[in-house]
């Protein structure tokens, strides 16, 4: 049986559902540099305040700055990211978990149009 995933209210949701480690499931890139960090990355570490990409097996890991920002209007969470060639924002679209809690999927929509959709490793 697999585990079903629940839409959780991204307008309650706190911050700290978004650390942790990701795996990108699917990437949709539109705009977007296709050589660019996020737009190569394999798994994001989400940790406090510090971000780690992963683009392929056995090569170093890249190092950066992120952080939750919320809109005014609707509390709605965006994900900033300090990268070192690019400062982006990705409004997430999309927060699933299961039950327990163990496993999730996040969907950042970024203003480029790339889409990811990320699953907790």
């Amino acid at each position: 049986m697999t585990d079903l995933l629940l839409d959780v209210n991204l307008q309650q949701t706190p911050d700290v559902y978004f650390d942790g480690n990701w795996a990108v499931l699917s990437r949709v890139l539109n705009r977007n540099d296709p050589s660019g960090l996020l737009a190569q990355a394999t798994r994001l570490v989400l940790g406090p305040e510090q971000l780690e990409t992963h683009a392929a097996p056995g090569s170093p890991a890249e190092t950066s700055r992120w952080a939750v920002a919320r809109d005014e209007l609707l509390n709605r969470p965006c994900l900033r990211f300090e990268l070192p060639t690019e400062d982006t924002r990705a409004l997430v679209t999309r927060l699933r978990r299961s039950a327990d809690g163990l496993r999730s999927q996040i969907s950042p929509y970024f203003a480029a149009g790339m889409e990811l959709q990320l699953g907790r490793l």
